[in-house]
């Protein structure tokens, strides 16, 4: 039968989504509801950490939440390197999908008990659950085409704009309910929608073929029951250390924050030692690695500012921007779907100036327009803040959130598919199947340190935090320039 055939084999006369294969309607469908799910929560979370305790919040400071935020965003990414292993070793990715999208389902459910404690807990299962579904659902779009297929680029277009169209509905639904009803509404909200993507996924299984089915390298016999007991051995060993702390009375939220913090930095150096000094890589591609080390830490530097716009941008809007219109004051996380509908127009636009441009402009030098592009935003919200400050009613109008978001757009676009591109062409071939979760680590670290940096938001002036954070990006941005060529030479012939 002909649903029995891997995809490629297929004929070519069947029903298509957009002229591709199928099982990509699928997996749109399945990364559209969990990117709804995952951005709807985010949206307002620290809206909901920070909201005092009479109006249904947890009564948070804001300083905690933003570090909170910060964290979980970290964790989130940082998770992809053990989800994509047990993919491939254990469960393969259309199994490590599915059970990914139960778990997240699961916590977001949990969020919507109307408890303190369901917040923390929710967002461990919503970790663990997106560690599985997010790398391995990429795996499996990359799977529906052959390796040297044109429309392979097409395809995850398609695929990407599932993200950004999630992202962009999400906050308007979650934000409405949580803000305007009930906290735990809103979270609600979220464990629907990614509800839906499991169920779709279930049922459209029988479009996938054979992408994901098996692991690519499976562990048998001794080495399996090996690798289970180490995993079993490294989660007691977290347990005892989490009841270890709450013996001493060390268990809390900072405490946790600030060791997670810490084990996703160490995480990243002891992931590129382990490269840089291993022998059996060539010294073109050590030479290449320490290039992607400059281009990990300009990334990093990135997302420490751009992830902010959930946490103290977030927070700007709820309490310093001017949201009546017509009499109806609209949440302030509707805020949080101006970047992802900026992406969705930008994206080809920034493809077709990337093509036409070639090779004239290298990979640093984009990075480096990223960087002062990122920066140049916090500079433009250190006005908005004065200008906050300076009015009499202490309150600015949205469009300089807007006009910031598009800045940072602009910057993401320069910077992060190039990135993703130069991760695939800069890695060792022996490392090539792991590098894109050294990509995703870019944004853990940028994420947990930036979640570290952002407490300064409560306690310094908001004109000067914005402003000393968007000089030193535009700093690094002028120093990615100046050390272009040097990075170019360690590149060894990749562009």
């Amino acid at each position: 039968m002909a649903g029995d055939a891997p995809i490629g084999a297929r004929p070519p006369g069947g029903k298509t989504f957009f002229g591709h294969p199928r099982a990509l309607s699928t997996l749109f469908l399945t990364e559209m509801w969990e990117r709804f799910s995952f951005y709807g929560m985010r949206a307002i979370l620290v809206l909901y950490l920070t909201a005092a305790v009479a109006d249904n919040g947890l009564g948070i400071r804001e300083s905690t939440a933003n570090a909170v935020y910060g964290t979980y965003n970290a964790m989130v990414y940082l998770m992809a390197l053990p989800g994509g292993w047990v993919a491939d070793r254990l469960l393969g990715a259309r199994r490590s999908v599915l059970w990914g999208g139960v778990v997240i389902a699961c916590g977001h459910y949990v969020m919507a008990i109307p408890v303190r404690w369901s917040v923390f807990a929710g967002m461990t299962l919503i970790v663990l659950g997106t560690g599985l579904l997010k790398p391995n659902i990429s795996t499996m779009v990359g799977d529906l085409y052959d390796r040297d297929s044109p429309r392979r680029d097409a395809g995850f277009s398609i695929f990407y704009m599932g993200i950004n169209l999630g992202a962009f509905i999400a906050p308007l639904i979650t934000g409405f309910l949580g803000e305007k009803i009930n906290w735990h509404l809103g979270f609600g909200a979220a464990a629907i929608g990614m509800t839906f993507g499991v169920l779709q996924y279930v049922l459209g299984r029988r479009n996938l073929g054979d992408a994901g089915a098996r692991p690519a390298d499976p562990l048998l016999g001794a080495d399996r029951r090996r690798a289970l007991n180490r995993i079993g051995l490294v989660v007691l060993a977290v347990l005892v250390v989490l009841a270890v702390l709450a013996l001493f009375g060390f268990f809390t939220v900072n405490t946790v924050v600030n060791l997670l913090t810490l084990v996703t930095v160490l995480v990243a150096v002891g992931y590129f030692t382990r490269i840089l000094t291993d022998r059996e890589i060539s010294a073109t591609e050590r030479s290449r690695m320490k290039a992607y080390t400059w281009l990990f830490v300009f990334a990093a530097a990135f997302w420490l500012i751009y992830d902010q716009a959930g946490s103290v941008l977030n927070i700007f809007a709820a309490d310093r921007t001017d949201r009546d219109v017509l009499g109806f004051t609209f949440p302030a996380s509707w805020l949080q779907s101006v970047n992802p509908i900026l992406i969705i127009i930008g994206a080809p636009l920034a493809a077709w100036l990337w093509l036409k441009l070639g090779h004239r402009v290298s990979t640093p030098m984009k990075f480096a327009v990223g960087l002062i592009l990122n920066g140049l935003s916090f500079v433009l919200m250190a006005a908005a803040a004065q200008a906050a400050v300076g009015g009499g009613g202490g309150l600015v109008s949205p469009w300089w959130l807007v006009a910031v978001y598009a800045v940072q757009v602009a910057g993401e676009l320069a910077l992060s598919p190039v990135g993703l591109s130069a991760t695939t062409k800069l890695a060792p071939v022996k490392y090539a199947s792991q590098m894109m979760g050294l990509w995703f680590l870019a944004s853990a670290v940028g994420d947990a340190i930036g979640g570290q940096v952002a407490r300064l938001a409560e306690t310094w002036p908001e004109p000067t935090y914005f402003l000393t954070f968007g000089l030193a990006s535009v700093v690094l941005g002028l120093g990615a320039v100046m050390f272009a060529r040097h990075i170019r030479h360690l590149m060894a012939g990749i562009h």
